[in-house]
């Protein structure tokens, strides 16, 4: 019996150096239930994935893995090779780190983002102080929480981005205000005069007396070539179309509040008394007729009745 159990050990002992000559006891490193390759040791292995984790970054928050490595011992052939830099390198691709970053704003929208307080709150200050006085500036800092980093610029870009909008901002301002006095300056009334009936030379002003005329002249004149297409000035209805007297033939169209606005001397008339016109709308041609000595235009406004001088609102 003792023979036998020797016989037994001695057997034992043999597999066993066998089994170490040949094989090797490794951790099994597996992901989302899918072996991904073998490491050497465990705990060092584990100490090179928390680095992963806790990489220092700047406006780092945290970084998650989604599916951490499980572990198991395992008894694999010698030739199988432990691979741990191919899977760290594949624990480091599905790391995701999350940061939280500033943008600074203009008029309620995120114009760049910065990675830190103190630049955004510099770049605010900066930008206040420097166009304060030119326009009214709603500029300021929210957080951006964000896994992609890349969406952050230097402070010098940032300031340059940033200028740029504001400076467009100013101009748009500029713009609006120009064009606001423009409409001011065109306006009679309540009624703005958008459009000038024709290009030209003005050959006799408002108020003018002059060999042909024994009163001082009710409109403007405006040289051009016969045929020219004379324009609505503004929104309007037609209320005569037709020759009177030394107007020639003539449009005459109503604006509302009191505007009215008169077209004389043309040489042809393409709209009719009642009919609606718009700004622009071309409603007769450059002519000569009535009390002329040439192709020209007579524009006249009248207000409540009474001749205004073209030249306060038009052809200023």
């Amino acid at each position: 019996m003792i023979r036998l159990i020797n016989i037994v050990a001695i057997a034992l002992f043999i597999i066993m150096v066998i089994v170490l000559f040949k094989f090797n006891f490794v951790c099994e490193v597996s992901i989302a239930g899918e072996t991904v390759g073998y490491v050497a040791n465990k705990d060092e292995f584990t100490s090179k994935v928390d680095e992963i984790l806790n990489k220092e970054e700047e406006a780092k928050l945290f970084t998650t893995i989604e599916n951490m490595p499980e572990y198991k011992l395992k008894l694999v052939d010698k030739s199988e090779n432990t691979n741990e830099d191919v899977i760290l390198a594949k624990l480091e691709e599905s790391a995701e780190t999350t940061y939280k970053l500033y943008a600074v704003t203009l008029d309620g929208k995120e114009k760049t983002v910065l990675a830190n307080l103190e630049d955004a709150e510099k770049l605010v200050d900066e930008m206040t102080e420097k166009y304060e006085d030119d326009v009214d500036l709603d500029i300021g800092i929210v957080d951006v929480i964000t896994t992609d980093k890349e969406d952050k610029s230097t402070l010098k870009v940032a300031k340059a981005d940033l200028k740029e909008d504001i400076e467009t901002k100013i101009e748009k301002v500029e713009k609006e205000i120009a064009k606001q006095k423009e409409i001011e300056s065109h306006t009679v009334q309540g009624v703005y005069l958008e459009v000038t009936p024709v290009s030209g030379i003005i050959t006799s002003r408002f108020g003018n007396r002059e060999s042909i005329r024994s009163y001082g002249h009710t409109g403007l004149d405006i040289a051009a070539p016969g045929g020219t297409p004379i324009k609505a000035a503004a929104d309007g209805t037609v209320t005569f179309s037709g020759y009177s007297g030394g107007y020639g033939y003539v449009v005459k169209m109503s604006h509302g509040n009191g505007i009215e606005t008169y077209y004389g001397h043309c040489s042809a008339l393409y709209v009719s008394a009642g009919e609606k016109v718009e700004a622009g709308d071309t409603i007769a041609a450059v002519g000569s007729t009535g009390n002329s000595t040439g192709n020209h235009l007579h524009f006249e406004i009248r207000v409540n009745g009474n001749e205004v001088n073209p030249q306060n609102y038009l052809y200023n």
